[in-house]
């Protein structure tokens, strides 16, 4: 039996996904909310935390008149791989805060693409970056870029 609204959402979901060949499917909102007995907001909220690029899923949305939500299952390891780098490389910029990049490097040793010791050695350089930056020593632009050489770095040996 499942547990509650959001098992529900989910397993309908990845139902529709396994009946799918191509392992795509495209839902309104709506009408989803509406066959499921629930709020367009438990919708969103299982796509933002049960089919992420971390799981596996790509998912596009579209708003508004004639809007949609495009949910993918990302069938071959090296597309997700290359998908959750590039997601974390767009996330990197002059703004991004330190805790987000810890949390990037949680993620990938938690999907074992770095190894314990290339977490910490990555985790050492980003903060010591950071404290460059406060101490006046280089801009949030030339730390963004040193940050994303390394994440690049990563990608290309995992």
């Amino acid at each position: 039996m499942l547990n509650n609204k959001a098992d529900t959402i989910e397993e309908y979901i990845l139902k529709r996904l396994a009946q799918n060949a191509d392992k795509q499917i495209e839902l309104k909102r709506t009408a989803l909310a509406d066959e499921i007995s629930c709020a367009p907001s438990q919708i969103s909220y299982v796509l933002s935390t049960r089919f992420t690029t971390e799981k596996g899923f790509v998912v596009e949305s579209r708003r508004g008149l004639g809007g949609y939500i495009r949910i993918a299952l990302i069938a071959e390891e090296i597309d997700r791989k290359q998908l959750l780098f590039q997601n974390m490389l767009d996330q990197i910029d002059a703004r991004t805060p330190f805790t987000d990049v810890k949390s990037m490097i949680e993620i990938l040793l938690a999907n074992k693409l770095i190894t314990r010791r290339e977490a910490e050695l990555v985790a050492q350089m980003s903060a010591n970056l950071y404290q460059s930056e406060a101490a006046g020593n280089i801009v949030s632009d030339e730390r963004a870029r040193l940050i994303r050489s390394i994440f690049v770095t990563l990608a290309k040996i995992t």
